[in-house]
C-alpha cells in the first residue's frame, strides 16, 4: 500500500529505487472504522497521514451554536494532518474522524524529521504539498466572501466531484456553511435546470 505515497512523490521529484525502500521504512498502517477519530481536539497531533483508501472530515466544534463544523475532507491520496500541532507538537485545535473505513499510512513527528534528513529531496515534495495546501485555502477564503452559497456549491460540485460523490450532504451543507435544507433547495434548483 505504501506505492501509493511513493506514486504520489513521484509526480513531484524522481526518487532512486533505494530512496523509495528507505522512505517505505519510516511509515505504518492503520485502518480507522467508521466514526474512529484520528485526532480529538486538545490531542497533540503525532502523525502525518496520507489516506490510501476512504474518507475523513477535519471538524471543530463551534463554542456558540454547538455544531460542527467542517474545516475540509480528505480522500484517497490526500493528506489528512493538523499541520500546526504537527509541526509545533502542541495540541491541536479540531478533530479528525473518519466518515467511512479508512486505511492509512502515518508517520511520527521524529521519524518524519529523520526521513527528511536522509532523503533531503523529499523536502521539496513537502514544500510543493503545503504551498497546493495554502493555495487552496486562501482560494476558499476568498471564495467564501465573495460568490454567494450557490456559486460556492457549483465550485465545490466542479472541484471536488469525487468528494460530492462520498460525502453525506449535511456534512457539504457545514463545510459550505449553509444548512442541510437551504443546499438541498439548490441542488433541487440545478437538477430542475
Amino acid at each position: 500500500m505504501k506505492e501509493q505515497l511513493i506514486k504520489s512523490i513521484s509526480k513531484y521529484i524522481k526518487l532512486s529505487s533505494e530512496e523509495e525502500n528507505l522512505i517505505e521504512t519510516f511509515w505504518t498502517e492503520k485502518i480507522l472504522e467508521k466514526g474512529d477519530y484520528l485526532l480529538r481536539n486538545g490531542e497533540t497531533c503525532r502523525t502525518d497521514n496520507f489516506v490510501l483508501k476512504g474518507t475523513l472530515k477535519a471538524f471543530y466544534i463551534n463554542p456558540e451554536t454547538g455544531k460542527e463544523e467542517i474545516l475540509y475532507f480528505a480522500i484517497e491520496n490526500w493528506w489528512a494532518t493538523d499541520i500546526d500541532s504537527f509541526q509545533k507538537q502542541k495540541p491541536s485545535i479540531y478533530n479528525i474522524q473518519a466518515i467511512e473505513k479508512t486505511k492509512l499510512i502515518q508517520i511520527r513527528y521524529d521519524s518524519f524529521q529523520e526521513m527528511l534528513t536522509k532523503v533531503p529531496k523529499l523536502e521539496r515534495f513537502f514544500r510543493i504539498i503545503l504551498e497546493n495546501y495554502l493555495g487552496s485555502l486562501q482560494r476558499r477564503i476568498i471564495l467564501n466572501n465573495i460568490l454567494d452559497a450557490e456559486q460556492r456549491y457549483s465550485d465545490f460540485l466542479e472541484n471536488y466531484p469525487k468528494i460530492s460523490e462520498k460525502v453525506p450532504n449535511y456534512l457539504i451543507a457545514s463545510y459550505l456553511g449553509i444548512t442541510p435544507e437551504f443546499l438541498s433547495r439548490m441542488r433541487k434548483k440545478i437538477k430542475a435546470s
